[in-house]
């Protein structure tokens, strides 16, 4: 499955000295800039953040929950899961070399690995393969799915003109189209994800303080285990994750993503397409993550 979405958020806690701040959020380049090489945007100079505590949907509280043979990273899907992780590592030292002391990148998704109990040899032979293997490129396909959700497609290819006929294949298939434009709906930020049981409404908002992250929202993991996620500009997704950790939070998992500040509602009928859509497109091998704008009617 593609990496956790944004949940329907049902309600909004704020605390009073932290006033609403609104202002545009400028839209992603349009190729992934490596984290330290992101621009800062503008509202790092806003002397107020917003912060949230959203909480997930009801009802299983995850948007995926009532979709029927939604596929998840199972047992049976485990090798499906590590050649995602092993595109990840392709991508990582593409970008930013092989050593993860000095490619923050490669270092998150090297813990989620660990996070995930992929074997260390697969995960050496990964990087060794990264370092040596033939040219490939990477691109975002931006496509429209069932009810006018909005996909970001995240490839690595050696063939895009192949890659691009089958990516349109899938969605045309499916129900959805490649459309331009997607990608203002999202924003590429760093993500946290802690345990999220037994903390209240109340401490979570306080870690989020703490920690300096925008905004923390409830959601849940592969197996309805709720999970806390801490979202931070890219540039402070490692100081955000240390200090997470120095407050005796128990990190998850740490990286970058693609999250959506504008959402599209779907109804269970158009999750089921929505669901069968994305899963089509996971399953194709030059897929590497697809992140979506996805929330679910109560």
């Amino acid at each position: 499955m593609a990496a956790p979405a944004l949940l329907r958020a049902l309600r909004t806690l704020r605390p009073p000295a932290l006033a609403a701040v609104s202002s545009r959020l400028p839209a992603p380049d349009s190729v992934l800039p490596p984290a330290c090489c992101a621009p800062s945007p503008v509202w790092r100079t806003l002397p107020v953040r917003t912060l949230l505590l959203s909480a997930a949907s009801c009802a299983g509280h995850n948007k995926w929950s009532k979709v029927k043979n939604i596929k998840g990273p199972k047992d049976e899907a485990r090798g499906r899961m590590f050649m995602k992780f092993g595109m990840m590592i392709r991508i990582a030292v593409k970008e930013g070399g092989s050593n993860p002391d000095l490619n923050l990148n490669l270092a998150q998704i090297l813990e989620q690995c660990r996070s995930k109990n992929m074997p260390k040899a697969s995960v050496d032979a990964a990087i060794k393969s990264a370092e040596k293997s033939k040219p490939a490129t990477q691109h975002m396909f931006e496509a429209r799915g069932p009810g006018g959700c909005l996909l970001l497609i995240e490839v690595l290819t050696d063939n895009n003109s192949r890659t691009h006929q089958e990516v349109k294949r899938l969605l045309t298939k499916n129900g959805g189209m490649l459309s331009d434009g997607a990608r203002h709906s999202f924003n590429r930020r760093g993500v946290v994800l802690v345990p999220g049981q037994n903390v209240s409404t109340e401490r979570a908002l306080e870690l989020a303080i703490e920690a300096g992250a925008e905004d923390v929202l409830e959601t849940e993991d592969e197996d309805e285990k709720p999970l806390l996620q801490f979202i931070c500009d890219m540039t402070e997704l490692n100081k955000v994750r240390v200090s997470l950790e120095k407050l005796g939070m128990q990190i998850s998992s740490a990286g970058l993503e693609f999250v959506p500040h504008n959402h599209s509602s779907l109804d269970q009928e158009q999750l089921d397409a929505a669901s069968t859509l994305i899963e089509a497109l996971t399953d194709y091998p030059d897929v590497v993550r697809v992140w979506d704008n996805i929330q679910a009617h109560s």
